[in-house]
C-alpha cells in the first residue's frame, strides 16, 4: 500500500497544485488565511509532516527545520529562497526547491507596466479623471517622460532581467547591464553592454533591479549609490525590497534627484516606509510580479511536483540544494 504523506501548505495556493497532491492520496493541511502562520503554528504542524510548501513571507529558519523530524522537502512557492536556511536544510538531508523560469514573462511584463506607469504618470492621471477634475485637453497636463531612445540599466541580468531588456528593444532603448559574468548571447540579441554598477547608475535614465537578495546585495542601492544616479532617473524594483535602502530612496525622491520610482517589493514587507504612499511620483504594487492566473497555477503545479518527486523518487525536479 502506498504511504500517505502529510504535507503542510502555509497559504491557500491554486487548486492546480493541491489537486495533484490529493490525487496521490496525500494528507493536506492548508493554512487558509491572508496572514502567514506564526512560527509556533509552523513548528506545531511540521512535527508530523513529510513535506512543506511555503511562501517567501515564511521564515523557515534553523530552529524550525531542526524541530521537523520527518521533513524531507521544503518547496518554496517562489523563485527566490532567501527565506529558507538552505545550508541547514542540506545538513539535515532535506531538499529545498523553487519555481524557476515560469515567472519570467509575468514579472518582465509587470516591470514594464511600472516603467510606463511611472514615466507616463498613469496612476496620477487616472485618479485625476476619477475625481471629476478633467475639464478638457491642456498642453501641460500631466507631462511625463519619454521612454523611447532612453537608456535602461538592468541590475542583475538573469532570466527576468534579460526578458525586461528584450522588451526594451521595442522602445529602441540603449541597454546597460550589471552581472557577475558576461552574457554574450544576450548582448548579441539586444546590443546590451556590460558595465560596472557605478557607471550604470550614472548614465541610465531607468534603472531596473533584478538581482537576488544575498548578503552582498542587501542595500546594494544605499544612499551613496542612489546619489550616483542620473538626475531625473526612474528606479524600478520588482526583485527584492531589501536590495534598496528604502529610507535613502525616500530621500532621493524628496530631493528631486529621482523623478520617480515603481515598486512591487519593499524592504520590510508588508510594511512600507510611511512617506512612500504620500508621493505622487511613486507607483506602489502589492508584490504581484507573478500574479497572472497562468503563472500562479503553474507555480502551484511545480511546487506540488517537487514534493511528489522527492517523497516518491528521492529527487527534486527543481532542486536548490544537493542534500544527498
Amino acid at each position: 500500500m502506498k504511504k500517505s504523506f502529510r504535507i503542510y501548505v502555509t497559504r491557500k495556493i491554486p487548486d492546480a497544485g493541491l489537486e495533484l497532491l490529493k490525487e496521490r492520496g496525500y494528507s493536506l493541511i492548508v493554512h487558509d488565511s491572508e496572514t502567514p502562520p506564526t512560527k509556533e503554528e509552523l513548528a506545531r504542524e511540521l512535527k508530523d509532516c513529510d513535506g512543506l510548501i511555503c511562501l517567501l513571507s515564511d521564515s523557515i529558519d534553523r530552529e524550525l527545520i531542526g524541530s521537523a523530524r520527518r521533513l524531507k522537502v521544503i518547496a518554496n512557492y517562489a523563485v527566490g529562497f532567501n527565506n529558507i536556511d538552505v545550508d541547514f536544510a542540506t545538513k539535515r538531508k532535506i531538499f529545498v526547491t523553487n519555481t524557476p523560469d515560469i515567472l519570467t514573462p509575468a514579472t518582465a511584463d509587470l516591470t514594464w507596466a511600472l516603467i510606463l506607469a511611472v514615466s507616463k504618470r498613469i496612476v496620477e492621471a487616472d485618479a485625476f479623471v476619477r475625481s471629476g477634475r478633467f475639464k478638457g485637453w491642456q498642453p501641460e497636463l500631466f507631462l511625463g517622460y519619454d521612454v523611447t531612445g532612453k537608456t535602461l540599466g538592468i541590475v542583475g541580468a538573469g532570466r527576468i532581467g534579460q526578458a525586461v531588456a528584450r522588451r526594451a528593444k521595442g522602445f529602441e532603448m540603449n541597454i546597460l547591464y550589471v552581472s557577475n559574468s558576461p552574457k554574450e548571447q544576450f548582448e548579441a540579441e539586444t546590443g546590451a553592454k556590460r558595465v560596472e554598477l557605478e557607471e550604470l547608475l550614472k548614465t541610465s535614465d531607468f534603472v531596473s533591479i533584478h538581482c537576488p537578495l544575498t548578503q552582498k546585495t542587501f542595500h546594494l542601492l544605499d544612499g551613496t549609490r542612489l546619489r550616483l544616479m542620473k538626475h531625473g532617473a526612474i528606479l524600478i524594483n520588482t526583485a527584492r525590497g531589501p536590495v534598496v535602502d528604502e529610507t535613502a530612496l525616500v530621500d532621493a525622491l524628496k530631493s528631486g534627484r529621482l523623478a520617480g520610482a515603481g515598486l512591487d517589493v519593499y524592504e520590510n514587507e508588508p510594511q512600507i516606509h510611511p512617506e512612500l504612499p504620500t508621493m505622487k511620483n511613486v507607483v506602489l504594487l502589492p508584490h504581484i510580479g507573478s500574479a497572472t492566473t497562468e503563472t500562479r497555477n503553474e507555480m502551484a503545479r511545480m511546487a506540488a511536483k517537487n514534493v511528489i518527486s522527492v517523497l516518491e523518487k528521492g529527487k527534486a525536479v527543481n532542486p536548490v540544494n544537493s542534500p544527498c
